[in-house]
């Protein structure tokens, strides 16, 4: 995955430069709040605290982080969705509650148009890793094996409906293979069960895997992202290893989001102001210790990210006829 250029740094605050001029005269009226739909420590909290600090003091106002986890990210983003469109409340969303989440759950209490898309602020790939005892060295022969016993050979996911879930259940789809899905409660316990060998496979989170990658006590045979990972060179993208698989794209992702009624020139200033932050050295070096990139561009552009992650994911969950409900 390439890392974010000086070239490319020195160009985000001239690119950014309309937004700015449309802003200029827009700033936090007071203290503002950064909601995040999910518990302490995780990347979508890292995120929002971040963004809290820089946007602080960029503006030399109060930005607080409120973590309202729950209900798979639907109860943070409610909140949002609720709250006052004045740019004093924000979400830092992220690929579950802002994609996946509108076609997953069949009772959702909010709808997209609900949220206006800010700006993004990372993305980064998940990764395909088997255990020693499987006879697969690539994806092809993974694919071989899946297709020989149809339904017999279990994978693990972090929970129904993760993206750990989903990633390969998108690539079974194009493989046209079958498998036995064994869901958990978390990275954790998944991890302990292909460890254990009780699962063939797992698509996993790359930078929280990679330790038992590095150690050979799992076998990585493919990256989920378009391109290969800097801290994986030798592994391939998953679209390289198949012909059936040119269309897969994987990355978990996370943005600024906020309730949909908020002024432009509120949501230019927040753009420009988090595309600064991108563009700064010490976030690249930060985004490279979690394993992932900057998601950069203006508001549309984040947009229509956000709206081609949504028909993706609902076309691979309507597939699968998979529905869940809600909290």
């Amino acid at each position: 995955m390439p890392r974010l250029t000086r070239r490319a740094a020195l160009a985000l605050p001239i690119a950014a430069a309309p937004l700015v001029a449309h802003a200029q005269d827009w700033r936090p009226a007071g203290p503002s709040r950064i909601v995040v739909p999910a518990a302490a420590g995780g990347t979508t909290d890292i995120m929002a605290r971040l963004l809290a600090q820089f946007l602080q003091v960029r503006w030399g106002s109060p930005f607080v982080v409120e973590n309202r986890a729950g209900g798979g990210g639907t109860i943070g983003t409610l909140e949002v969705v609720r709250a006052r469109p004045d740019g004093g409340t924000l979400l830092m969303g992220n690929i579950g509650p802002q994609a996946i989440g509108y076609s997953l759950f069949r009772n959702l209490p909010y709808r997209a148009e609900q949220l206006v898309p800010i700006a993004g602020t990372i993305r980064g790939p998940n990764v395909l890793v088997v255990h020693p005892s499987v006879q697969a060295n690539t994806v092809a022969e993974l694919a071989a094996l899946l297709r020989a016993r149809p339904g017999q050979i279990p994978f693990a996911s972090t929970g129904v409906g993760q993206s750990t879930h989903l990633s390969p259940v998108w690539m079974l789809q194009l493989m046209d293979a079958q498998a036995i899905h064994v869901p958990h409660r978390g990275s954790a316990p998944a991890q302990l069960d292909i460890l254990a060998g009780n699962v063939a496979f797992l698509i996993d989170n790359l930078t929280g895997i990679i330790g038992h990658i590095q150690s050979g006590r799992v076998r990585a045979l493919a990256v989920t992202s378009r391109e290969r990972h800097p801290l994986l060179p030798e592994v391939p993208a998953m679209r390289e290893t198949m012909p059936e698989l040119a269309p897969y794209d994987v990355n978990t992702w996370f943005g600024v989001f906020g309730p949909a009624a908020m002024p432009p020139a509120a949501v230019a200033a927040l753009n420009a102001a988090t595309m600064a932050m991108l563009a700064l050295p010490e976030t690249t070096r930060r985004f490279a210790e979690l394993g992932g990139v900057a998601l950069t561009g203006g508001p549309e552009e984040f947009a229509a990210f956000v709206r081609a992650e949504t028909a993706k994911w609902a076309e691979v969950i309507r597939r699968e006829g998979l529905q869940l409900d809600a909290g």
